[in-house]
């Protein structure tokens, strides 16, 4: 992670995200703002695509306090990527057909690179509350099945 930390041009991108932390309106915006602007990039994404969404739910996560085990230094360097990652006016602007989206990619890739640890962590955390979930929707079926039944 150091090597992206002490990229001076994403030192910006690192300084706009510790504003995010603990700012739960500041950070729910950055989210509508995945939200919209994820799907125009998917197709030029590639493989990128998936890390995008998981960096996604992983801030949202952060965001709703029901996941907090990654380091300050992790949480702030997904904020940042995600802050470049909607930024129109990076290293290579946006608006470059063609390459405007490689610089996203590339630092996506990188961060996921990085924090591979801490994202394989997350990544069994919610597997493991889907599956929760799940079976908590298949009981709450079965205790309304059994109710009718009475």
């Amino acid at each position: 992670m150091s090597d992206l930390n002490k990229n001076s041009f994403f030192q910006k991108y690192l300084k706009k995200a510790s504003s995010y932390l603990g700012n739960k309106e500041k950070s729910t915006q950055l989210l509508k703002k995945e939200a919209l602007l994820a799907p125009k990039k998917k197709g030029v994404l590639g493989e990128a695509w998936e890390k995008v969404n998981l960096f996604i739910d992983l801030f949202k996560a952060y965001v709703n306090g029901s996941y907090r085990d990654i380091s300050t230094k992790s949480i702030l360097t997904v904020i940042g990527a995600l802050i470049y990652f909607v930024s129109p006016i990076d290293a290579i602007p946006d608006f470059i057909i063609g390459l405007g989206f490689l610089d996203d990619a590339t630092i996506l890739a990188y961060t996921f690179k990085q924090l591979n640890k801490d994202i394989e962590k997350y990544k069994l955390w919610k597997e493991k509350n889907n599956a929760q979930i799940i079976i908590d929707e298949i009981e709450t079926s079965t205790e309304e099945i059994d109710l009718k039944d009475k």
